[in-house]
């Protein structure tokens, strides 16, 4: 008869081994995770805090970038020590709504790591909102003589000349193509921009704003190219020369492809910021300025924001143009 095999019971010296090998890869778990340092250091202090008030009833604050020995993930801003914004780590400006006109208010900034770990309060910068003007529906004028400098590969230096209002000018927004990227005081005609990247085409404009948030036109834009990093080879990409006008039904457009040692067939028309077409020549691409006349049906009045990049030798597209805008007719 066939009997079942009898269980095989490890020795008493094997059990104790494997106990001992558990025991040490708890251990070994343990001072790993305790080797893991954790990070309680807090990021620097937020510097060079300011606050203009934008209208009656808003004021904007703006900061430098913090450091921090892993990453900054956000900052928090406090009106008189409540906090009123919350924004992530690439933000380093907020407009704080809802307030009071003829106030006296104070604003701190604090930065935030991915640990939680928050820097000490910025120095407090205090600003008044101006008094209300409920009827005043005239926009100030559009900003005259826009001109610029670069400061480096990663600023730019802009000035300009006074717009009039018939209230007063409280304040002057600086647009990196259609994106607000700076705001200073109304009596101020220039306004420093940082944290651009190096060996790029940037577009400015200028427009003015007054106590009830009336904004003026655009100004004329102006184009600047950031230098290249240190070490980085080769000229910009970016067509060059961008004119767009509107006549009735179209917007035609002018451009000089860049160098790149071969015939440029495709160039790719963004509209508005999106991809609108890819605008393609056949094997003898124009030599010099290129042409395009781009239909379109939105009413008169409708603005558009146009920008090209061209399609490089190797296959990648290039930099883009600067930034041109035109109202449809």
């Amino acid at each position: 008869m066939h009997r079942p095999p009898t269980p095989v019971t490890p020795p008493r010296f094997a059990v104790l081994l494997l106990s001992a090998f558990a025991t040490l890869a708890a251990l070994a778990t343990l001072t790993a995770c305790a080797g893991e340092a954790e990070d309680d250091k807090p990021p620097s202090t937020p510097s060079g805090v300011t606050a203009q008030a934008g209208s009656a009833t808003s004021v904007h604050v703006m900061w430098d970038k913090s450091s921090d020995n892993e990453a900054v993930t956000g900052y928090e801003v406090y009106r008189l020590g409540t906090k009123v914004k919350s924004l992530p780590g690439s933000k380093h400006m907020v407009d704080v709504d809802g307030l009071a006109p003829r106030t006296a208010y104070s604003f701190t900034v604090r930065a935030r790591d991915a640990a939680g770990n928050l820097s000490e309060p910025s120095a407090p910068i205090s600003v008044t909102t101006p008094a209300p003007a409920p009827d005043d529906r005239r926009a100030p004028s559009r900003p005259g003589k826009v001109q610029g400098r670069t400061d480096g590969s990663t600023a730019v230096t802009l000035t300009w000349e006074r717009a009039a209002d018939d209230t007063g000018v409280t304040s002057y927004d600086i647009y990196q193509e259609d994106s607000r990227v700076h705001s200073v005081s109304g009596t101020e005609t220039g306004a420093r921009v940082t944290g651009l990247r190096p060996g790029t085409v940037y577009t400015f404009t200028v427009r003015a704003r007054d106590a009830a948030e009336n904004s003026s036109p655009d100004s004329d834009p102006v184009d600047l190219t950031t230098p290249s990093a240190p070490g980085r080879s080769g000229g910009s990409t970016a067509p060059t020369g961008l004119e767009a006008s509107a006549r009735k039904g179209a917007v035609e457009l002018r451009w000089t492809p860049p160098r790149t040692g071969a015939p440029v067939k495709e160039h790719q028309l963004y509209l508005n910021g999106r991809l609108a077409t890819t605008i393609v020549w056949g094997a003898e691409p124009p030599a010099g300025t290129a042409t395009y006349t781009m239909t379109v049906t939105d009413e008169p009045g409708t603005r558009y924001s146009i920008k090209l990049r061209a399609k490089l030798p190797d296959g990648k597209w290039g930099d883009f143009s600067a930034q041109r805008t035109v109202v449809v007719r």
